[in-house]
């Protein structure tokens, strides 16, 4: 009589049958690492071309942010409909080439004429919607983080929808928070290499150099990446362990089945809503150090490490956090709402991080909401292969994707338009340090108990 297969979580174990499915997240992993160099890149650089470019209002830069946010709503729609009809293999590949691409034109913004114009809508603190007008290098900066926008809002429909494909429910909040820790990785690595390119080479090779990396990525994973069941590497007994969770229905699942279920708003709202601070941090933080404490591009490296390797440790500890709880009998909506608590109380005292004077505590603030942020990420990704089945977590990431990119366009012109008028940063984080909260209690009252959308069913 042969002994039962016990299902363990241990990666590479012998009872999961093999780990190979690490090495897919692995993929991921460096997938988010490329994805926020290439978006990160424009933040570093914002004081040098500030200088370069001799812009006076800081409505300018925030509208070349805006591009990127626009472009990045629209692509989420489609990106997650794409992922899901063409599969993770191709699509990711085309995914990860268009940014890449974009990322390096970056370089080429110096060469669009003075005369070229681009009017762009933006906020304006006395009047409210404002126009104001790009020239220049500010156009060919602006096209180009559209590009990139459309091209990097494929990125997590298809690690979301990978992680639903290649590991069982009990698994997925590790696995996204080991791929989505690439986010502070590369956000991390850039303020490392980006200065010392831009001091050596000039500002146009530091997008150049690292737009181009997306390719070497590229080539790897057409290479490695299959369907599970169809990958050569893959032993039986881990494709059992992975289809360990009862079978999804084999139905194609339309956007208007996703769009009436609460579930999906309550995934949306919370991109919505949590997206835009992260987009602070992103790209608008070494501007703050810049203003606030006097940092150049010489000395802005330190503190941005220090912020995204402690923002590490939250993306894989927030996923780690409710993993334990399950494994301790608590039920998937206990579990992953009492880690999102816990990261939503962290990210409160970043709401005094402009108004301390020493600049290490503000770093502290800083690092412990970021580190906050990623914990709460990586449980909000994880509701949707707990509330949904695997043929629409593509598109129910797609959905809440373009929300977070509409909050993030709102978020650009109010942080340009605050400055202009104030310049202070002080009204900013305040937003970011209660927004959490609110968040998390509306998820709550529309999905009290996590339950699966019944779709196709009404």
């Amino acid at each position: 009589m042969t002994e039962p297969v016990h299902t363990s979580s241990t990666p590479g174990s012998p009872a999961c049958g093999g780990y190979f499915r690490w090495t897919i997240c692995v993929l991921l992993l460096f997938a988010a690492i490329i994805n926020y160099v290439d978006r990160q890149v424009i933040g570093i650089l914002k004081p040098t071309l500030t200088d370069v470019f001799h812009w006076s209002d800081e409505r300018i830069y925030s509208s070349i942010v805006f591009a990127f946010q626009l472009a990045y709503a629209v692509g989420f729609m489609i990106a997650g409909r794409f992922m899901d009809a063409v599969g993770v293999r191709v699509g990711f590949a085309t995914s990860v080439s268009l940014w890449s691409l974009a990322a390096a034109a970056h370089g080429l913004a110096g060469l669009f004429p003075d005369s070229l114009r681009l009017p762009m809508l933006n906020l304006d603190a006395e009047t409210g919607f404002a126009w104001v007008t790009l020239t220049g290098g500010a156009v060919g900066l602006a096209l180009a983080r559209f590009a990139l926008g459309l091209g990097e809002s494929g990125a997590f429909p298809a690690s979301i929808k990978t992680v639903a494909e290649w590991f069982p429910k009990r698994e997925r909040a590790l696995a996204t928070g080991i791929f989505n820790a690439g986010t502070n990785v590369g956000a991390l690595v850039t303020p490392l290499v980006v200065p010392w390119i831009t001091l050596h080479l000039g500002w146009q090779w530091a997008f150049i150099l690292t737009g181009l990396v997306g390719f070497c990525w590229v080539a790897v994973w057409l290479v490695l990446y299959h369907e599970p069941e169809r990958h050569p590497r893959l032993k039986p007994a881990e494709l059992a362990y992975i289809r360990s969770d009862p079978p999804d229905p084999p139905v194609r699942i339309p956007w208007r089945m996703l769009l009436p279920h609460r579930q999906t708003w309550a995934f949306a709202i919370g991109k919505f809503m949590t997206d835009p601070i992260w987009w602070l941090y992103l790209f608008w933080i070494p501007d703050f150090f810049h203003r606030n404490h006097g940092l150049d591009l010489k000395s802005i490296g330190l503190p941005l490490v220090v912020i995204y390797l402690v923002a590490d440790v939250g993306s894989v500890g927030g996923g780690w956090i409710s993993g334990w709880l399950m494994k301790r009998g608590w039920t998937p909506n206990r579990a992953r709402k009492t880690a999102m608590l816990i990261c939503a109380l962290c990210v409160v005292p970043v709401a005094f991080a402009a108004n301390v004077k020493s600049f290490w505590l503000a770093v502290g603030l800083i690092s412990l909401a970021a580190a906050a942020h990623q914990g709460w990420s990586a449980n909000l990704f994880t509701l949707t292969s707990d509330m949904f089945p695997r043929k629409a977590v593509g598109s129910v990431v797609g959905i809440g994707g373009t929300a977070g990119a509409v909050g993030g366009m709102f978020i650009a012109m109010l942080v340009g338009a605050v400055l202009q008028a104030t310049q202070s940063y002080i009204p900013v984080f305040i937003m970011a340090g209660c927004t959490y909260l609110v968040s998390l209690l509306i998820i709550h009252l529309l999905v009290p108990r996590l339950e699966p959308a019944r779709l196709g069913m009404e």
